[in-house]
């Protein structure tokens, strides 16, 4: 089983970059599955019904999200309606949607879990290490090629997440942070792991966002408008190959697709 992994997706370059790019990607590695991270895909903020559709249409099996996920009013009500949009599972139970899938294509099954970290992130969430187990032991039921999204601001708190899920779930990719690490493994477990997927959208930017404000931010510690950047549209991910039988991985391969 082959799966593609894209990190997050930033405002209308991001989208319009998965939409042309992904035939290309898809010709190229002929995945089984598609996973986008779309938390950011309503400019920067969040994701709307219809920018979900859009990125749906593009051959998309699973659109996860992360801390932006309620930023869009009208994404409470479609959570209901369309299950294969998923938010970090670890927000209370009340919370609208669902923070797992399983989904079919090819033949095959792919359970999909979407999962926040706690350090340095706004949301007040439950412990992601401590309730995956039973959510596992569900998903297990029906297959053992299990992806995680884990959606996290620090790099301490990824990989020690990378390292409770080894040998229990197929991968675990870090997204949130907008900049692809170059730390792929498989654990020692068979659990493949990126820190961070990168970001699809304007990378002649800080993040997505307009260089020149964000230096003079930095500069002088005045409140800046953050706009969108424009140049340098790329595509981030990662292929990662999966041996269904056992659920563990046999190779993880960085992507970067410049538009």
């Amino acid at each position: 089983m082959r799966i593609l992994f894209l990190g997050d997706v930033v405002a209308e370059h991001g989208r319009d970059a998965v939409k042309e790019l992904m035939p290309q990607l898809i010709e190229e590695f002929a995945p089984d599955f598609i996973v986008v991270n779309g938390e950011n895909a309503a400019g920067g903020n969040g994701i709307t019904p219809k920018l979900a559709y859009d990125i749906f249409r593009a051959k998309v099996d699973v659109i996860t999200l992360g801390d932006h996920c309620w930023d869009q009013r009208e994404i409470m009500s479609f959570f209901a309606e369309e299950p294969r949009l998923i938010r970090p599972f670890n927000f209370p139970a009340t919370c609208p949607g669902k923070g797992w899938i399983v989904v079919n294509g090819n033949g095959k099954k792919l359970g999909v879990v979407n999962a926040m970290g706690r350090t340095f992130m706004k949301a007040d969430v439950d412990n992601p290490f401590l309730l995956m187990d039973p959510i596992l032991e569900e998903i297990h039921r029906e297959t053992r090629a299990i992806l995680v999204d884990f959606h996290a601001e620090t790099t301490s708190e990824k990989i020690a997440f990378g390292h409770a899920m080894d040998g229990k779930v197929s991968a675990v990719v870090g997204t949130h942070t907008h900049v692809q690490t170059a730390d792929e493994k498989i654990l020692p477990g068979g659990t493949a792991y990126l820190t961070d997927a990168g970001f699809c959208g304007a990378h002649d930017s800080v993040i997505g966002r307009e260089k020149n404000f964000i230096v003079d931010r930095f500069k002088t510690l005045m409140p800046v408008k953050m706009h969108l950047a424009t140049g340098g549209i790329q595509l981030d991910g990662v292929v990662i190959d999966v041996d269904e039988a056992t659920g563990k991985a046999t190779g993880i391969q960085r992507i970067q697709k410049p538009k």
